[in-house]
């Protein structure tokens, strides 16, 4: 496995999908992820003060 450059579906910001992270998602069954870290916490914080 290699890091893989992947575009976020929210910012189209282009961030790095590490070796260890695609290890972790893969260990969890998700997906690869759609939003750069910035984005995901972005998100995460809009729900969490919901």
């Amino acid at each position: 496995m290699a890091d893989k450059t992947l575009v976020c579906k929210d910012c189209g910001a282009e961030f790095v999908f590490t070796e260890g992270e695609q290890a972790f998602y893969e260990e969890k069954g998700f997906g690869e992820p759609q939003r750069c870290p910035a984005c995901r916490k972005a998100r995460k914080q809009q729900r969490n003060n919901q």
